[in-house]
């Protein structure tokens, strides 16, 4: 595709560009699904700009050592000296890593609280010997039940300490995913987007965010598994601590390692090849980030259910399933433990347990993330250029 003229121009409240476009008939998609796109982010951004202006200006201060956000260059016969507005595609490179790290912890946040509901069922239907009163057909059927006989409230119950885990967790995941994919990408496939860099580094940040969630994560299913005999985050962990000891928060970690870095590989693999197709040109597009995270969820959550049961399974050291198996008393320890105890108790099907709730969970959550993540970085790094643009203007 040839592009003769390049026109950026901002709309009343400066933040929606459009671009001029004279190119052969096959690129006349593309500038109407860029245009579709502002228009879709307008309204949206335009009432959340106002709001969020001024938490962003606190809460994005650049990293000793970072770089200065690197203007693209622009063809035609504007000079490369004059201050424009960079191209999206061009932020995810030159985005700092404190604009990573925020946007991560605000999708991580958002992700799992809006999604916490459908968590709480999706460990509850993975349960290998519940109670007949936490026998459930569905998702819908085990909300509905949850919140009539347990009150509208125990659907959330634990979501405080999975907040407080998501946001740190979820920033160095993000900063460490975006920093490794560039530098794997130019070393091994130069000048161009490498699917083997994406899921590298997807694995390598799943280290960082792991080692930070899994205490969450323990604390979190406890409490919300039926019948749980713990008051509040606090006592759980205190409960824990003491009858368990430190490690017990450590106990899912290898498991949770084994399910997640299959599941990013295959998440980030899918999620940036099904971006090259549904938005080639990378430019900021919300439709197609869900779609693309909706779908790279599902996927990598159906694929990996199994260690996910075994996962929930260490973590909540189920009591009903150990004295099925004559270990009352004793915890299950390690993934080849819980693989066992799974197939004792259950069999095959057993290790599916639970796989609707994952995916009904995933899909929204992936979306929810990816789409609020890369509308969070557009709306950062676009603040920060405005801000140098203000700074220069005022020199001149």
């Amino acid at each position: 595709m040839i592009l003769k003229d390049w026109v950026l121009q901002m709309e009343a409240g400066g933040f929606v560009r459009r671009r001029r476009m004279t190119a052969d008939t096959s690129s006349g998609d593309a500038a109407v699904a860029g245009a579709s796109a502002g228009e879709e982010i307008h309204w949206f951004g335009g009432r959340f700009w106002g709001v969020s202006e001024s938490l962003i200006g606190t809460l994005t201060p650049r990293i000793a050592g970072e770089t200065e956000l690197h203007v693209g260059h622009f063809y035609g016969s504007q000079e490369a000296s004059d201050f424009s507005e960079p191209d999206y595609e061009g932020l995810p490179q030159g985005a700092s890593t404190s604009t990573h790290m925020l946007a991560g912890a605000v999708a991580g946040i958002m992700e799992h609280c809006l999604m916490f509901p459908i968590d709480c069922v999706k460990t509850r239907m993975q349960s290998l010997q519940p109670e007949p009163a936490a026998r459930y057909r569905n998702v819908m059927d085990a909300l509905w039940r949850i919140v009539r006989t347990e009150g509208i409230w125990r659907p959330i119950r634990g979501l405080n300490v999975t907040a407080v885990g998501a946001g740190p967790a979820h920033a160095l995941y993000f900063a460490c995913y975006e920093r490794l994919k560039k530098v794997l990408s130019d070393i091994i496939h130069p000048g161009a987007n490498s699917h083997l860099a994406n899921g590298a580094a997807g694995c390598v940040a799943t280290l960082l965010h792991d080692a930070v969630m899994n205490p969450a994560e323990v604390v979190k299913q406890r409490m919300q598994m039926y019948n749980s005999p713990y008051r509040g985050v606090l006592d759980c962990m205190r409960c824990v601590w003491q009858q368990e000891g430190a490690l017990a928060f450590y106990r899912s970690y290898t498991t949770q390692l084994t399910m997640n870095v299959p599941f990013q590989a295959l998440h980030f693999m899918t999620y940036e090849y099904l971006e090259e197709l549904l938005n080639p040109q990378r430019h900021y597009n919300p439709s197609s980030h869900m779609v693309s995270g909706a779908l790279a969820g599902a996927i990598a959550a159906a694929i990996t259910t199994p260690l996910d049961v075994c996962k929930t399974l260490l973590n909540t050291q189920e009591s009903l399933a150990l004295d099925s198996v004559s270990q009352s008393g004793r915890h299950i320890t390690g993934l080849g433990h819980a693989f066992r105890t799974v197939y004792r108790l259950g069999g095959l099907p057993a290790y599916f347990k639970g796989v609707q709730a994952r995916v009904i969970y995933q899909m929204p959550s992936t979306a929810i993330s990816w789409s609020v993540y890369e509308f969070f970085k557009y709306v950062i790094t676009k603040h920060q250029h405005e801000k140098r643009r203000i700074q220069r203007d005022g020199e001149k």
